[in-house]
């Protein structure tokens, strides 16, 4: 299990990565739709957490900035270790502040953050498939790029259990 900082995107951009994983789901490859519990939300993680206190965390972000809605333009696949598939993002230039800001009030709670969200490590990313095998990764490519690019409103963020599915919807978007 673990604790995600996610940003969450509009209804047109969530509907339409929906979509995709429905493509995908017809195609073969199990997408975030069929994983584990199947309440995912379409997301990009600031960070991921192993171990944490959530009172502790929610009031560390809800403490920090509120920044303005903004976008970011989906026009690249991107393939993780182990057969992560994921939608990669261009990014405005304070993102990775914004991001850095998070994971230090995080950390500040004495949580434990996953690897790849540390310093010098965080790829921007949504996934789609999280254990997609290599022989699918043309199919996913098809797919996936009969409908890029696809920009995404940004306007909410949430602390979203990935063991449970719950959310809790954050006051500011850090």
């Amino acid at each position: 299990m673990a604790l995600g900082v996610c940003l969450l995107f509009d209804r047109r951009a969530e509907r339409t990565l929906r979509g995709m994983w429905d493509r995908l789901e017809q195609l073969g490859v199990p997408t975030l739709r069929s994983h584990t519990h199947g309440l995912h939300h379409p997301h990009l993680s600031y960070v991921v957490l192993l171990d944490w206190d959530l009172d502790s965390v929610l009031a560390a972000v809800q403490r920090l900035d509120n920044h303005e809605p903004f976008e970011v333009t989906f026009d690249a696949v991107g393939a993780f270790r182990r057969g992560r598939v994921s939608l990669v993002p261009a990014v405005p230039a304070d993102l990775v502040p914004r991001q850095q800001a998070v994971l230090q009030a995080v950390r500040d709670t004495g949580a434990v953050v996953h690897q790849h969200y540390e310093t010098d490590r965080w790829l921007p990313h949504s996934s789609l498939a999280p254990r997609a095998r290599l022989d699918q990764l043309p199919l996913i490519a098809a797919a996936v790029y009969d409908v890029l690019p696809l920009t995404a409103r940004i306007s909410r963020a949430a602390l979203v259990d990935s063991g449970t599915g719950q959310v809790w919807p954050l006051a500011n978007l850090p």
